[in-house]
């Protein structure tokens, strides 16, 4: 699996950690789209740039990270084909991607603190979309998107 990772000054620290938990996975491999200083940068400049390797299948999922999660996430869920889930905890987390598909995972630099983002990112990178009543919903959420 293939995921992109990005974030603006308020995640830095963050992003950097995120990454070493994904070090942790041999099949995934990680693409880091910046920002890579503490100079202020937009997150909407940052969730187009994760986003943007998604829809184009340069990349499977992201995670895009921001000072509380939440510009960022909104800004993401504004691209035609992101499902991304600010999420707080493992169970967040755990059904943003069986119940939801979400394609990208995002969380707060100024919000969570290393140990629980490290338990996060670990169940969201390992758990599977159940499908089911579940797809006929995500299905729903894409008609809403292409206007149906």
């Amino acid at each position: 699996m293939k995921i992109v990772i990005g974030c603006d000054q308020g995640a830095l620290e963050l992003k950097e950690h995120v990454k070493e938990v994904l070090s942790e996975f041999k099949d995934i491999t990680v693409e880091d789209v910046g920002t890579y200083n503490t100079d202020s940068v937009d997150y909407p400049d940052i969730a187009e740039k994760v986003c943007s390797k998604i829809t184009s299948g340069q990349a499977d999922r992201g995670i895009a990270l921001c000072g509380t999660g939440i510009g960022i996430s909104i800004a993401c869920n504004k691209i035609k084909g992101i499902r991304a889930a600010l999420c707080h905890n493992v169970f967040t987390a755990r059904m943003s991607r069986q119940h939801n598909n979400a394609n990208v995972l995002s969380m707060g630099g100024r919000d969570i603190s290393f140990g629980p983002a490290s338990e996060i990112v670990r169940v969201w990178v390992t758990e599977k979309f159940l499908g089911g009543r579940h797809e006929r919903r995500v299905n729903k959420i894409t008609a809403l998107e292409n206007g149906q």
